[in-house]
């Protein structure tokens, strides 16, 4: 699966900070541009897994489940 989102970064001082406003609370950081989207990335990744997990808890037993694909 292929997604793309947007990573803003900014500098705060020595470090370069990231976040992502298609993803609330998705946040990196890093010494060099690199680190801090490398780090959102992995944020980015966690928190979907974590919504995903917490989403499917309440599907009945007996629901269809089928993959989509976007994009």
């Amino acid at each position: 699966m292929h997604n793309e989102f947007t990573a803003i970064i900014e500098r705060d001082q020595d470090w370069f900070i990231a976040w992502c406003p298609e993803v609330p609370g998705a946040n990196g950081q890093g010494r060099t541009v690199e680190e801090s989207k490398k780090s959102l990335a992995e944020a980015i990744a966690l928190i979907l897994e974590d919504r995903r997990e917490d989403m499917l808890r309440g599907v009945p037993q007996d629901a269809l489940r089928e993959v989509v694909q976007v994009g």
